[in-house]
């Protein structure tokens, strides 16, 4: 038996303007995200680059699509783990245990890469996994308890908060880029565990900026419902520790391409199933099953949009270090700073975006979710098209101007405005309530999905022939821009089924 009980401490933030004309508890958990985001990017625009040096360069020797198959890995199990993260949280321990914790995995999982070796660099990697995925969704539901539901607050409160994540980013891009070109990537790797330790700081001595919040589940479960779910967690963290060991010890051989496609088709799979599950058995109206439809479109548009965005921290990250002229006089640009460019274009350009769909709204012209999002599609999948002609004029062993991943950057960036926010939105407004949790959560598998495809994608562009690589990118634009343009044509109709939820 379950039952949504709201917290027995809740405190009325209403009147606490101390942060910004926000509760004071914004500061400690936009400082949180931001140190973590710090330490997540930082890490992650060093990986593949380092997981294909040579062994006596200290990396593993690894071929490009092997190294893009472990990052699709990698980026893919942090989404998923995000919704285990947020049932244990809503069920076992609290959001604010939850993120505590979580910072202390993903600091141990930095220091692990910080330390030499095969086996601590992965060991490192699941760490890091494990505490994002604890850490990264109950933080954010946290920033929506500062404010009761009728707080006018709450929208610039998470834009405060956005802001943060986006300015670590930008940090660690550059702060860990520089340590690596300093001191070799074992530093950068110990300079992420430093950044979450800065952050596991902060939140540990403003605590009390976020009493009542999140502090104790929000389902209350029966005590063998309880024994129960912390006999199964134990199960698989004993599962996942003896597989981790048998690939330590050489006894288990992991091919990560053929794995990233296996888990790919398996989580696609549980996607459509779910969809065409609640679809045909959750006793929709038929309005219902409108806004669904809507929807649905929605989140194919979002896994193809973030297989080709990803591939910022794989084979555009390749593409930075073996074919682009990084030098400026006799100082030669980091890999890692072209990382930054995303967090920072968004800082700039949020704003307008914020003021286009408000400016659009009063002259009465509101495009539907689906032409938005065929918009960003279609705007990413540009960004490719650039990346054609920066690959085929690199093909003829020259290094081109970084001003191509610039363009291409910005481009993707722009293309993720148009998307992001508005397909979270959509899910918000689209889902039937008594599901509105579970899509969710569907939603966020269209990430994990995205990312497992960007990986096998960088796989195909980074064969070893430079030949190839100008034509995957080609591909991958026309492809983009197909689906978006198909998109806007069902936007026609998906325009009519949005129209009769919101009705309804």
């Amino acid at each position: 038996m379950q039952t949504n009980t709201p917290p027995d401490n809740f405190v009325d933030r209403t009147n606490d303007t101390r942060f910004f004309g926000h509760p004071l508890g914004l500061s400690t958990l936009a400082f949180t995200e931001m140190w973590e985001r710090m330490s997540y990017y930082g890490m992650r625009g060093l990986l593949v680059v380092f997981m294909v040096l040579a062994v006596q360069e200290s990396g593993f020797g690894m071929t490009e699509q092997s190294a893009n198959a472990v990052y699709g890995l990698y980026t893919g199990a942090v989404y998923f783990t995000g919704l285990l993260g947020g049932w244990m949280a809503d069920r076992l321990i609290g959001g604010q245990r939850a993120v505590w914790y979580g910072g202390i995995i993903i600091m141990l999982g930095h220091i692990a890469l910080a330390i030499p070796g095969t086996n601590t660099f992965f060991l490192g990697l699941i760490l890091v996994v494990l505490g994002t995925g604890l850490l990264k969704p109950n933080i954010g539901a946290m920033v929506g308890q500062l404010y009761t539901d009728n707080d006018q607050r709450r929208d610039s409160g998470y834009t405060i908060y956005y802001l943060g994540i986006n300015i670590g980013s930008a940090i660690g891009g550059f702060v860990c880029g520089l340590m690596q070109v300093k001191y070799g990537y074992h530093a950068a790797f110990g300079a992420a565990a430093v950044g979450m330790g800065l952050g596991l700081i902060q939140y540990k001595l403003s605590a009390r900026n976020i009493s009542g919040v999140f502090d104790k589940p929000t389902v209350q479960m029966s005590s063998s419902a309880v024994k129960l779910s912390w006999s199964i967690i134990a199960g698989v963290m004993l599962v996942l520790a003896i597989v981790t060991v048998m690939a330590m010890i050489g006894s288990l051989i992991i091919d990560p391409i053929a794995i990233t496609g296996y888990i790919a088709t398996i989580v696609f799979s549980i996607f459509l199933l779910y969809f065409a599950g609640i679809y045909f058995k959750g006793n929709l109206t038929v309005n219902e099953k409108r806004k669904v439809s809507a929807l649905f479109l929605i989140c194919i548009a979002s896994i193809c949009f973030w297989a080709g965005f990803e591939q910022a921290g794989s084979s555009f990250n390749f593409f930075a270090e073996n074919n682009t002229d990084r030098m400026i006089g006799s100082f030669e640009i980091p890999t890692q700073w072209f990382q930054s460019l995303n967090p920072i274009f968004i800082i700039v350009l949020s704003p307008f975006f914020a003021a286009l769909w408000v400016n659009l709204g009063k002259r009465m012209i509101q495009p539907s979710y689906s032409v938005k999002c065929a918009a960003g599609l279609i705007i990413m999948s540009s960004g490719f098209f650039v990346m054609f002609f920066a690959a085929y004029f690199a093909a003829d062993s020259m290094k081109v101007a970084p001003t191509w991943l610039v363009m291409t950057y910005f481009l993707h960036t722009v293309g993720e405005l148009c998307l992001s926010p508005v397909a979270l939105s959509a899910v918000s407004k689209l889902s039937p309530r008594r599901f509105a949790g579970q899509f969710m959560g569907v939603f966020i598998l269209t990430y994990s999905i995205g990312s497992l495809a960007a990986g096998l994608l960088a796989g195909l562009v980074n064969t070893g022939n430079a030949e190839v690589e100008p034509s995957v990118y080609l591909q991958v634009a026309l492809f983009g821009t197909t689906a978006g343009i198909i998109l806007y044509l069902l936007s026609f109709k998906s325009r009519k089924w949005e129209k009769a939820g919101e009705a309804q």
